[in-house]
């Protein structure tokens, strides 16, 4: 985790002593459920509760001192406690095995991030929705392969990205609803030291589900697929980071990042207005993207378990989830605060002689009893002569002027294909299409 691209409450999730926390909650749930069972007597529960009622404060480095002599994490924080609460203490972990806490454990922090990254989302897609409605009727240029296409609306490009970041959120409620899961099962998940019930019981006090069937760990399918929507979602922030920066090129400039005062843009040319934040989402999506491949390799495991996933998970969980919070945060705020420039978006439009509506024309001439073919050629012959005037000539004025053109079409009707408000008779069908009635 690089505190740079970190934000405090998605860090929290991961420090060492809330992750301490979880594990004394599944471990005196664990206790008390077993109390009832008859299985360790009801004292041992009550003591660790007792002593947690006292909100003691987690002394991680004393448990690093005991693991450094241990070598085993779990252990060394169950002899931490022994200390504290005294013998009653022993009976914490009966039947269990370290597994049943540290996977447990990671779905718990996992469910939490989500929980954030949901509030993320929420907050990007009302910003998108309230820039798109801003712009809706705000005329740009469609490009494809980065080539002047046909006219669109700025609200349409935001438009878009809310409903692709929509997409994002069903597929994290469900990756959420997937990880949830808790598994209390004791050596190769056979339940033979410890009862189903107590899973079921641990399962319900920290809002997880229970595992059906686990080998001593949780399938690490769960968590492929956690990353791989992850994964998805910043592919999604960088789709849009891209457009930004593309747009903010000088030759562009139909949008920018909001520039502060007293920014500065570059340390040797005074005059820089540089894409910084959308570049750095780029790079941060690059990031995240690639924990996703080490949690689908972490899926075969050796037998009913190895630890070969541990040490992976320790650096994924945390980065992918804390990274992935800050780039959406950043995000939000380069929408909301994107400068637009309807006007040079306009000159854009209108830079290339009216090419834009070339389509019209000929789908005119084809309706007008030409072949497709030879539609397409008396429009193509006129259009490269603007294309090869970068835009000094006019395509209108060329077509009215053309023979073959003119036989098949009064002037009239090739100065309504023209018509750039023609593009946009569907804008309000698109927008409620994407954000409803």
């Amino acid at each position: 985790m690089v505190p740079r691209y970190a934000r405090p409450a998605m860090t929290a999730i991961w420090e060492p002593e809330a992750r301490y926390r979880i594990w004394f909650e599944i471990e005196a749930h664990a206790a008390v459920k077993m109390g009832e069972l008859g299985v360790v007597p009801e004292s041992a529960g009550k003591a660790l509760w007792d002593w947690w009622a006292t909100r003691p404060k987690i002394d991680v480095a004393a448990i690093d001192a005991i693991e450094a002599v241990t070598k085993h994490d779990v252990i060394a924080f169950l002899d931490w406690v022994a200390q504290q609460v005294g013998p009653e203490a022993r009976f914490m972990h009966q039947g269990m095995t370290s597994s049943d806490v540290l996977d447990t454990t990671l779905n718990v922090q996992l469910a939490r991030a989500a929980d954030i990254l949901l509030e993320d989302l929420d907050a990007l897609l009302a910003a998108i929705k309230r820039r798109a409605e801003e712009h809706k009727y705000t005329p740009t240029i469609g490009r494809s392969h980065g080539i002047h296409a046909e006219p669109v609306t700025f609200g349409l490009k935001l438009a878009q990205a809310y409903a692709e970041f929509a997409r994002c959120r069903t597929r994290l409620v469900a990756a959420r609803e997937e990880i949830a899961t808790c598994a209390i099962s004791g050596a190769v998940g056979t339940f033979a030291n410890v009862d189903p019930s107590v899973e079921a019981y641990v399962a319900e006090k920290l809002g997880l589900e229970v595992e059906p069937i686990s080998t001593q760990v949780i399938p690490r399918d769960r968590h492929a697929m956690f990353f791989a929507v992850l994964a998805v979602i910043a592919s999604s922030i960088e789709r849009l980071a891209i457009e930004v920066r593309h747009l903010q090129r000088t030759e562009v400039l139909e949008a920018e990042e909001y520039f502060s005062p007293g920014q500065k843009g570059s340390s040797a040319m005074p005059h820089k207005r540089n894409p910084v934040l959308t570049e750095n989402l780029t790079g941060q999506a690059r990031m995240i993207r690639s924990y996703a491949l080490p949690a689908m390799e972490n899926v075969a495991l050796w037998h009913e378990r190895d630890i070969s996933h541990s040490s992976v998970e320790r650096f994924i969980g945390p980065d992918a989830t804390i990274t992935l919070d800050f780039a959406l945060a950043r995000l939000t705020g380069v929408i909301d605060k994107l400068l637009v420039y309807p006007e040079r978006m306009q000159k854009n439009l209108d830079r290339m002689g009216g090419l834009v509506h070339s389509q019209r024309v000929l789908l005119a001439l084809t309706q007008a009893g030409l072949s497709r073919d030879e539609s397409y050629r008396l429009v193509q012959r006129n259009a490269m002569k603007v294309w090869e005037a970068d835009g000094q000539l006019s395509l209108l004025k060329l077509l009215k002027a053309d023979p073959e053109v003119a036989a098949a079409l009064p002037a009239q009707t090739i100065e309504e294909k023209f018509d750039l408000g023609y593009h946009f008779k569907e804008v309000d069908r698109i927008f409620v299409r994407v954000f409803g009635g």
